[in-house]
């Protein structure tokens, strides 16, 4: 199988730095008092989770939990399926779901429902990218780093194939 290859840069390293920055700081207002639990959806989104949490300067608990609908190409198969759940509880928590992206809306509303079933206090969704023009659920998003063209995204975490999570900006993949 061929493997794509970097593309245009889409959202470089200073852009990330700076928003994830925000982004942090937009949290740490909005719960100053509240301890939120920030659950990182895995495996895309460890690498803006870990510099989000580092830019909330407040109480805060991590968990992580991983979803599957991918496969391994690069379109979704549309079946999303828990593979590793939470490790406590997050009833009557205050809880914000920390995703590398936002496409169909089918992963996150499934996970929000999911969630939902919990009980927690509150439930937001922290997204780094919306690639709205892809959305076939309709989703409430409450924190947004950058809104996307509808191309295939690697870079800072998200990857083709189990490549490029390593790379530290956004980038298109160049399929050709």
């Amino acid at each position: 199988m061929a493997v794509g290859a970097v593309g245009r840069v889409l959202v470089n390293q200073d852009e990330l730095a700076q928003r994830v920055r925000a982004l942090g700081q937009a949290i740490a207002r909005d719960y100053a008092d509240a301890n939120p639990l920030l659950v990182c959806v895995l495996k895309g989104a460890v690498i803006f989770f870990a510099d989000l949490i580092r830019a909330v300067a407040a109480p805060l608990t991590t968990d992580f939990i991983s979803v599957s609908s991918y496969g391994t190409g690069s379109a979704s198969s549309g079946v999303v399926k828990i593979t590793s759940d939470l490790s406590i509880s997050i009833e009557d928590r205050d809880v914000i779901l920390v995703e590398d992206i936002i496409d169909s809306g089918r992963t996150i509303s499934y996970l929000k429902r999911n969630l939902a079933t919990r009980h927690p206090k509150s439930l937001r969704i922290c997204t780094l990218l919306d690639k709205i023009e892809r959305r076939e659920v309709d989703v409430e998003l409450d924190y947004v780093g950058f809104t996307i063209p509808n191309v295939f995204i690697i870079g800072y975490g998200m990857d083709h194939d189990g490549l490029y999570r390593n790379l530290p900006y956004l980038a298109a993949l160049d399929e050709a």
